[in-house]
């Protein structure tokens, strides 16, 4: 059981109760999520969708729909490995407007046997913007962390371009709170002025875990297990991970000018009850 947030300072306590209450979570489309949604999620919750390689661009958008008809806001994750050409994203695109959808993120995602029409999210991106799409809020991913082997200035330079076209940032999970400052001070510095929602894990369960690390192919949310295995081991501590740490040690830098952090997006790999138990003794613990 995750322990409950504590924070002495007022200013920061103030800040964090309205993360708190602004937080979203992110649900992939399985059987089930549906259900667990309705009966575990407050309506105010924002949430969005995963594109699953497993599933389909289609079943995203099928759940984003029927999640947004039961009164949540919902953005449903758009793929460019799923999505298989204009058409298909007029199509998704128009669902979307008539279920009165207003955001989408926008990833690259993993390739699958079908090769699309779209090489990268920014081209995704870019098709995107030349339909009448409607979204007034559109998020595209960030990677704290970088790549072992792409320069930093070249991953910058594609975080640039696609945030000409995008309003805010969304982080992969990174559990060093200095390496997150780190890169959201670097993009201010290189004049990338979106706001930032740290990725952090919701209150997952062990097992949970070792299902999604052992390669089930559940989104981009599972993409730091199955890559990068080594990470595992930080969940197995005693007693668990607990994602506040994450969250306490970047919560004095929200609002800085020096980055812009704005908030965190919770990862719940389907664990809503005990995600939304961690929420809201977290929000008793700050009001």
């Amino acid at each position: 059981m995750n322990r409950a947030l504590t924070v002495r300072d007022p200013a920061t306590r103030a800040s964090l109760l309205q993360t708190f209450q602004t937080l979203g979570y992110e649900v992939i489309p399985f059987k089930k999520t549906q259900e667990q949604v309705l009966q575990h999620v407050p309506r105010d919750v924002p949430l969005t969708v995963t594109a699953s390689p497993a599933k389909g661009q289609d079943v995203t958008v099928d759940l984003a729909v029927a999640l947004a008809a039961a009164g949540y806001s919902v953005a449903p994750h758009f793929s460019a490995q799923q999505v298989r050409d204009r058409s298909h994203l007029a199509d998704l695109v128009a669902r979307c407007r008539e279920a009165g959808i207003t955001g989408a993120f926008v990833i690259g995602g993993d390739p699958t046997e079908h090769p699309t029409e779209f090489k990268d999210a920014h081209a995704l991106l870019v098709a995107l913007h030349e339909t009448d799409h409607g979204f007034t809020d559109i998020g595209i991913g960030g990677h704290p962390e970088g790549h072992p082997s792409v320069s930093e200035d070249v991953l910058f330079k594609a975080l640039q371009d696609k945030a000409a076209l995008a309003t805010h940032i969304t982080t992969q999970i990174v559990f060093d709170p200095a390496v997150i400052l780190r890169w959201a001070r670097e993009l201010k510095r290189r004049g990338i002025d979106l706001p930032v929602h740290v990725g952090v894990p919701g209150s997952v369960s062990r097992q949970k875990l070792l299902r999604v690390s052992g390669g089930l192919g559940i989104g981009e949310s599972a993409k730091f297990l199955k890559k990068q295995q080594t990470l595992l081991w930080r969940f197995f501590v005693p007693g668990g991970y607990d994602p506040t740490k994450i969250i306490k040690g970047l919560a004095p830098h929200l609002g800085k000018p020096d980055n812009t952090l704005a908030g965190f997006h919770v990862f719940t790999f389907n664990d809503l009850e005990p995600t939304e138990e961690w929420r809201t003794r977290t929000l008793r613990s700050l009001s």
